[in-house]
């Protein structure tokens, strides 16, 4: 998982796949539900799923002939075995990084002679 790119978005997808972490969420309402567009979720996942967090699958071919009205077929993503323990730490670590950069720049400067 190492070099993964910890943006907002991603965190904000990876949050809401924890809401459900054994469910598999389909990418347009996945992007509905954290407010991203089509162009920018499709890369997150493309990313989170090289990266081994998340693996891919196409709706049963059944369930999309059987949809009314006709509409494209679904790709739908879920967690790899790791995938939820590796998103939870990966959180962590972004916010653990934010916080130390945060810190560093509120903390006040030593007075003069300390």
């Amino acid at each position: 998982m190492s070099g993964l790119r910890m943006t907002p978005q991603t965190e904000a997808v990876l949050k809401e796949m924890l809401q459900k972490p054994t469910q598999a969420h389909y990418g347009l309402t996945l992007g509905q539900a954290v407010d991203l567009r089509s162009g920018t979720i499709h890369p997150i996942m493309a990313r989170l799923e090289r990266a081994g967090i998340l693996e891919s699958f196409w709706e049963d071919p059944e369930e999309h002939a059987a949809a009314q009205p006709s509409r494209p077929r679904r790709r739908y993503y879920k967690f790899t075995t790791n995938g939820a323990e590796q998103a939870r730490v990966a959180i962590a670590d972004a916010y653990s990084r934010r916080s130390r950069r945060l810190g560093t720049k509120l903390a006040p400067s030593p007075s003069p002679g300390q």
